[in-house]
Protein backbone atom coordinates (compact mmCIF):
# COMPACT_ATOMS: atom_id res chain seq x y z
CA UNK A 1 0.00 0.00 0.00
CA UNK A 2 1.51 3.36 -1.04
CA UNK A 3 2.53 5.78 2.13
CA UNK A 4 0.15 8.24 1.11
CA UNK A 5 -3.19 6.06 1.72
CA UNK A 6 -4.31 4.86 4.59
CA UNK A 7 -7.39 2.32 6.09
CA UNK A 8 -10.38 3.24 7.84
CA UNK A 9 -12.38 0.54 9.63
CA UNK A 10 -16.13 1.27 10.54
CA UNK A 11 -18.34 -1.62 11.58
CA UNK A 12 -22.57 -0.07 11.09
CA UNK A 13 -24.71 -3.37 11.61
CA UNK A 14 -25.33 -5.43 8.43
CA UNK A 15 -22.28 -5.06 5.96
CA UNK A 16 -24.48 -4.74 2.93
CA UNK A 17 -25.46 -1.60 3.86
CA UNK A 18 -22.35 0.32 4.93
CA UNK A 19 -20.29 -0.25 1.50
CA UNK A 20 -22.26 1.62 -1.42
CA UNK A 21 -22.39 5.01 0.79
CA UNK A 22 -18.65 5.28 0.95
CA UNK A 23 -17.58 3.65 -2.93
CA UNK A 24 -16.90 5.63 -6.10
CA UNK A 25 -16.01 9.05 -4.03
CA UNK A 26 -13.18 10.94 -4.40
CA UNK A 27 -10.06 9.41 -2.96
CA UNK A 28 -11.47 6.34 -1.87
CA UNK A 29 -9.21 3.15 -3.65
CA UNK A 30 -11.34 0.17 -2.21
CA UNK A 31 -14.66 -1.03 0.46
CA UNK A 32 -14.44 -4.43 1.72
CA UNK A 33 -16.84 -6.27 3.30
CA UNK A 34 -15.68 -8.73 6.44
CA UNK A 35 -15.18 -9.56 10.27
CA UNK A 36 -13.53 -7.62 13.08
CA UNK A 37 -12.89 -7.46 16.79
CA UNK A 38 -13.14 -10.83 17.55
CA UNK A 39 -11.41 -13.77 19.07
CA UNK A 40 -11.02 -16.45 16.39
CA UNK A 41 -9.47 -17.08 13.08
CA UNK A 42 -10.43 -17.07 9.95
CA UNK A 43 -14.63 -16.53 10.25
CA UNK A 44 -17.19 -16.97 8.50
CA UNK A 45 -20.29 -15.24 8.03
CA UNK A 46 -22.56 -18.04 10.10
CA UNK A 47 -19.86 -18.87 12.71
CA UNK A 48 -19.71 -15.09 13.75
CA UNK A 49 -23.63 -14.04 13.52
CA UNK A 50 -24.58 -18.02 15.12
CA UNK A 51 -21.20 -18.01 17.38
CA UNK A 52 -19.82 -16.05 19.75
CA UNK A 53 -16.55 -15.48 18.10
CA UNK A 54 -16.85 -11.50 18.99
CA UNK A 55 -16.57 -10.40 15.59
CA UNK A 56 -18.35 -7.52 14.17
CA UNK A 57 -19.93 -7.07 10.89
CA UNK A 58 -17.34 -4.16 9.67
CA UNK A 59 -16.11 -2.82 6.13
CA UNK A 60 -12.05 -1.22 5.86
CA UNK A 61 -11.94 1.48 3.53
CA UNK A 62 -8.84 1.99 1.57
CA UNK A 63 -8.81 5.73 0.91
CA UNK A 64 -6.37 8.78 0.22
CA UNK A 65 -6.63 11.33 3.17
CA UNK A 66 -5.32 14.18 0.82
CA UNK A 67 -8.25 13.64 -1.27
CA UNK A 68 -10.78 12.21 0.71
CA UNK A 69 -9.78 12.66 4.87
CA UNK A 70 -10.93 10.87 7.38
CA UNK A 71 -13.09 13.35 9.25
CA UNK A 72 -15.19 13.12 6.15
CA UNK A 73 -15.58 9.22 5.84
CA UNK A 74 -16.49 9.29 9.95
CA UNK A 75 -19.31 12.10 8.83
CA UNK A 76 -20.18 9.65 6.23
CA UNK A 77 -20.26 6.65 9.21
CA UNK A 78 -22.75 8.41 11.46
CA UNK A 79 -25.18 9.42 8.83
CA UNK A 80 -25.77 5.20 8.07
CA UNK A 81 -26.35 4.17 11.71
CA UNK A 82 -28.71 4.40 14.86
CA UNK A 83 -25.18 5.18 16.81
CA UNK A 84 -27.80 5.22 20.40
CA UNK A 85 -28.68 1.80 19.52
CA UNK A 86 -26.16 -1.20 22.01
CA UNK A 87 -27.70 -4.26 21.41
CA UNK A 88 -27.67 -3.97 16.81
CA UNK A 89 -29.04 -2.18 13.96
CA UNK A 90 -32.38 -2.17 13.07
CA UNK A 91 -33.70 -5.15 12.04
CA UNK A 92 -30.56 -7.36 12.83
CA UNK A 93 -29.89 -7.84 16.58
CA UNK A 94 -27.15 -8.97 18.63
CA UNK A 95 -23.33 -8.11 19.00
CA UNK A 96 -22.07 -8.69 15.54
CA UNK A 97 -24.69 -5.94 14.51
CA UNK A 98 -23.40 -3.29 16.66
CA UNK A 99 -21.63 -0.45 15.76
CA UNK A 100 -17.95 0.67 16.22
CA UNK A 101 -15.31 2.79 14.61
CA UNK A 102 -12.07 1.13 15.21
CA UNK A 103 -8.92 3.30 14.48
CA UNK A 104 -5.66 2.70 12.96
CA UNK A 105 -3.82 5.55 14.07
CA UNK A 106 -3.94 7.99 17.34
CA UNK A 107 -5.10 10.80 14.71
CA UNK A 108 -7.92 8.40 13.82
CA UNK A 109 -8.38 8.13 17.51
CA UNK A 110 -8.60 11.81 18.58
CA UNK A 111 -10.97 12.48 15.30
CA UNK A 112 -13.48 9.84 15.87
CA UNK A 113 -13.64 11.19 19.45
CA UNK A 114 -13.83 14.76 18.86
CA UNK A 115 -16.48 13.63 16.59
CA UNK A 116 -18.42 11.29 19.12
CA UNK A 117 -18.18 14.26 21.39
CA UNK A 118 -20.05 16.49 18.71
CA UNK A 119 -22.98 14.39 18.11
CA UNK A 120 -23.74 13.74 21.35
CA UNK A 121 -23.82 17.86 22.03
CA UNK A 122 -25.56 18.53 18.90
CA UNK A 123 -29.05 17.35 20.56
CA UNK A 124 -29.62 15.40 17.09
CA UNK A 125 -30.41 11.66 19.63
CA UNK A 126 -32.12 11.74 23.05
CA UNK A 127 -30.83 8.72 24.16
CA UNK A 128 -26.73 8.42 24.48
CA UNK A 129 -24.29 7.87 21.87
CA UNK A 130 -23.37 4.34 22.52
CA UNK A 131 -20.92 3.57 19.81
CA UNK A 132 -17.86 2.46 20.96
CA UNK A 133 -14.27 3.65 19.48
CA UNK A 134 -11.67 0.68 19.43
CA UNK A 135 -8.14 0.21 18.14
CA UNK A 136 -8.14 -1.63 15.08
CA UNK A 137 -8.14 -5.22 14.73
CA UNK A 138 -7.16 -7.90 12.32
CA UNK A 139 -9.81 -7.39 9.75
CA UNK A 140 -11.13 -10.41 8.01
CA UNK A 141 -12.76 -10.46 4.17
CA UNK A 142 -16.02 -11.89 3.83
CA UNK A 143 -17.17 -14.36 1.62
CA UNK A 144 -17.33 -13.12 -1.96
CA UNK A 145 -21.21 -13.25 -1.74
CA UNK A 146 -20.69 -10.52 0.64
CA UNK A 147 -18.43 -8.36 -1.72
CA UNK A 148 -20.82 -5.36 -3.37
CA UNK A 149 -23.84 -7.14 -2.48
CA UNK A 150 -26.01 -3.77 -3.37
CA UNK A 151 -24.59 -4.83 -6.95
CA UNK A 152 -24.84 -8.33 -7.24
CA UNK A 153 -28.35 -8.43 -5.68
CA UNK A 154 -29.75 -4.82 -6.19
CA UNK A 155 -33.46 -5.76 -6.21
CA UNK A 156 -33.06 -7.76 -2.76
CA UNK A 157 -30.30 -4.98 -1.14
CA UNK A 158 -33.14 -2.50 -1.53
CA UNK A 159 -35.91 -4.00 -0.34
CA UNK A 160 -33.83 -5.08 2.72
CA UNK A 161 -32.34 -2.05 3.31
CA UNK A 162 -35.86 -0.49 3.20
CA UNK A 163 -37.87 -3.19 5.51
CA UNK A 164 -34.33 -3.24 7.97
CA UNK A 165 -35.65 0.05 9.25
CA UNK A 166 -32.75 1.51 8.25
CA UNK A 167 -33.17 3.73 4.90
CA UNK A 168 -36.57 5.39 7.14
CA UNK A 169 -34.13 6.15 9.40
CA UNK A 170 -31.63 8.03 7.87
CA UNK A 171 -34.14 10.15 5.66
CA UNK A 172 -35.87 10.89 9.13
CA UNK A 173 -32.19 11.98 11.49
CA UNK A 174 -30.20 13.00 8.42
CA UNK A 175 -31.82 14.46 5.70
CA UNK A 176 -32.35 18.22 6.07
CA UNK A 177 -35.61 19.15 7.59
CA UNK A 178 -37.35 22.06 5.48
CA UNK A 179 -39.73 24.65 6.95
CA UNK A 180 -41.28 26.23 3.79
CA UNK A 181 -42.01 29.23 5.89
CA UNK A 182 -38.54 29.64 6.82
CA UNK A 183 -37.48 29.18 3.45
CA UNK A 184 -40.02 31.63 1.98
CA UNK A 185 -38.61 34.24 4.53
CA UNK A 186 -34.75 33.52 4.00
CA UNK A 187 -34.89 32.55 -0.10
CA UNK A 188 -35.78 34.90 -3.36
CA UNK A 189 -38.39 34.38 -5.02
CA UNK A 190 -36.81 33.06 -7.60
CA UNK A 191 -34.34 30.65 -5.56
CA UNK A 192 -37.95 29.56 -3.70
CA UNK A 193 -39.61 28.70 -7.04
CA UNK A 194 -36.37 26.86 -8.66
CA UNK A 195 -35.88 24.94 -5.54
CA UNK A 196 -39.07 24.35 -4.27
CA UNK A 197 -41.51 24.48 -7.19
CA UNK A 198 -39.34 23.16 -10.03
CA UNK A 199 -39.10 26.83 -12.06
CA UNK A 200 -36.17 27.17 -14.29
CA UNK A 201 -35.01 30.49 -13.85
CA UNK A 202 -34.29 32.70 -17.59
CA UNK A 203 -31.23 31.84 -19.56
CA UNK A 204 -27.91 33.85 -19.67
CA UNK A 205 -30.36 36.83 -16.92
CA UNK A 206 -28.78 34.45 -14.11
CA UNK A 207 -25.98 34.99 -11.09
CA UNK A 208 -23.32 31.82 -11.95
CA UNK A 209 -24.08 31.43 -15.92
CA UNK A 210 -20.83 34.03 -16.78
CA UNK A 211 -18.85 33.56 -13.10
CA UNK A 212 -15.37 32.68 -13.37
CA UNK A 213 -14.35 32.63 -9.32
CA UNK A 214 -12.56 29.57 -8.02
CA UNK A 215 -14.44 27.81 -5.41
CA UNK A 216 -17.31 25.70 -4.64
CA UNK A 217 -21.19 26.03 -5.76
CA UNK A 218 -23.25 24.72 -2.71
CA UNK A 219 -27.15 23.93 -2.35
CA UNK A 220 -28.70 27.54 -1.56
CA UNK A 221 -31.36 25.62 0.94
CA UNK A 222 -28.97 23.13 2.98
CA UNK A 223 -25.67 24.22 2.00
CA UNK A 224 -25.06 20.98 0.72
CA UNK A 225 -21.79 21.41 -1.44
CA UNK A 226 -22.95 20.21 -4.70
CA UNK A 227 -20.01 21.43 -7.44
CA UNK A 228 -16.33 22.44 -7.97
CA UNK A 229 -15.36 25.56 -10.75
CA UNK A 230 -12.92 22.97 -11.56
CA UNK A 231 -15.64 21.19 -13.53
CA UNK A 232 -17.58 24.50 -14.55
CA UNK A 233 -17.40 25.39 -18.56
CA UNK A 234 -19.55 27.50 -20.95
CA UNK A 235 -21.76 25.04 -22.43
CA UNK A 236 -23.31 28.20 -24.43
CA UNK A 237 -27.21 27.65 -22.79
CA UNK A 238 -27.32 30.46 -20.71
CA UNK A 239 -27.17 28.43 -17.01
CA UNK A 240 -23.58 27.18 -15.49
CA UNK A 241 -22.99 24.12 -17.01
CA UNK A 242 -20.38 21.51 -14.25
CA UNK A 243 -18.71 18.58 -16.00
CA UNK A 244 -19.70 16.54 -12.60
CA UNK A 245 -20.70 17.09 -9.25
CA UNK A 246 -18.21 17.00 -6.56
CA UNK A 247 -19.60 13.76 -5.08
CA UNK A 248 -21.87 11.94 -7.25
CA UNK A 249 -24.07 11.14 -4.10
CA UNK A 250 -24.70 14.33 -3.11
CA UNK A 251 -27.33 14.32 -6.50
CA UNK A 252 -29.95 12.46 -7.44
CA UNK A 253 -31.37 11.45 -10.94
CA UNK A 254 -35.11 11.40 -11.70
CA UNK A 255 -37.04 11.40 -14.70
CA UNK A 256 -38.97 14.36 -15.81
CA UNK A 257 -41.70 14.24 -18.77
CA UNK A 258 -42.93 17.51 -17.81
CA UNK A 259 -43.27 20.24 -20.81
CA UNK A 260 -43.58 16.97 -23.48
CA UNK A 261 -39.88 16.36 -23.13
CA UNK A 262 -38.01 13.16 -21.11
CA UNK A 263 -35.35 14.46 -19.89
CA UNK A 264 -32.71 13.67 -16.28
CA UNK A 265 -33.86 16.04 -13.73
CA UNK A 266 -30.76 16.42 -10.96
CA UNK A 267 -32.23 17.33 -7.55
CA UNK A 268 -29.83 17.56 -4.12
CA UNK A 269 -29.58 14.74 -1.97
CA UNK A 270 -29.89 16.12 1.79
CA UNK A 271 -32.23 18.96 1.08
CA UNK A 272 -34.53 17.59 -2.31
CA UNK A 273 -34.18 20.72 -3.93
CA UNK A 274 -34.89 20.88 -7.63
CA UNK A 275 -31.06 22.24 -9.40
CA UNK A 276 -31.73 21.44 -13.37
CA UNK A 277 -30.82 18.95 -15.47
CA UNK A 278 -28.18 16.86 -16.97
CA UNK A 279 -27.85 15.93 -20.46
CA UNK A 280 -25.80 13.65 -22.93
CA UNK A 281 -23.72 16.60 -24.27
CA UNK A 282 -21.50 17.65 -22.46
CA UNK A 283 -17.24 17.53 -23.17
CA UNK A 284 -16.05 13.70 -24.49
CA UNK A 285 -12.88 14.09 -23.15
CA UNK A 286 -14.78 14.36 -19.50
CA UNK A 287 -17.30 12.19 -19.39
CA UNK A 288 -19.75 13.95 -21.98
CA UNK A 289 -22.20 15.08 -19.35
CA UNK A 290 -23.86 18.27 -18.99
CA UNK A 291 -25.14 19.06 -15.61
CA UNK A 292 -27.13 22.56 -16.62
CA UNK A 293 -27.76 24.07 -13.19
CA UNK A 294 -30.06 26.88 -11.94
CA UNK A 295 -27.99 29.40 -10.18
CA UNK A 296 -31.06 30.39 -8.02
CA UNK A 297 -30.35 26.89 -6.35
CA UNK A 298 -26.96 27.44 -6.06
CA UNK A 299 -24.71 29.55 -3.06
CA UNK A 300 -21.00 30.44 -4.28
CA UNK A 301 -18.53 29.79 -1.59
CA UNK A 302 -14.95 31.46 -2.64
CA UNK A 303 -11.94 29.00 -2.12
CA UNK A 304 -10.68 31.40 0.46
CA UNK A 305 -13.60 31.35 2.21
CA UNK A 306 -14.43 27.25 2.33
CA UNK A 307 -12.19 26.61 5.69
CA UNK A 308 -14.50 29.57 7.68
CA UNK A 309 -17.46 28.09 5.81
CA UNK A 310 -16.74 24.48 7.08
CA UNK A 311 -15.69 23.07 3.39
CA UNK A 312 -11.94 23.02 4.79
CA UNK A 313 -12.36 19.26 3.46
CA UNK A 314 -12.75 19.81 0.10
CA UNK A 315 -9.78 22.38 -0.49
CA UNK A 316 -7.81 19.63 -1.93
CA UNK A 317 -9.29 20.56 -5.31
CA UNK A 318 -7.49 23.72 -5.64
CA UNK A 319 -3.98 22.50 -4.86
Amino acid sequence: MSQQLQKATFAGGCFWCMVEPFEERPGIESVTSGYTGGHTENPTYMSVVTESTGHREAVQIVFNPEIFPYERLVEIFWQQIDPTDERGQFADRGHSYTTAIYYHTDEQKQIAEASKEKLQASGKFKKPVVTEILPANTFYQAEDKHQEYHKKNAYHYKRYKKGSGRADFIKDHWNYKKDQNELKSRLTDVQYKVTQENETERPFQNEYNDHEGEGIYVDIVSGEALFSSKDKYDAGCGWPSFTKPIEKQQVREHVDQTHGMIRTEVRSDKADSHLGHVFEDGPKAKGGLRYCINSAALKFIPVEDMNNEGYGYLTHLFK
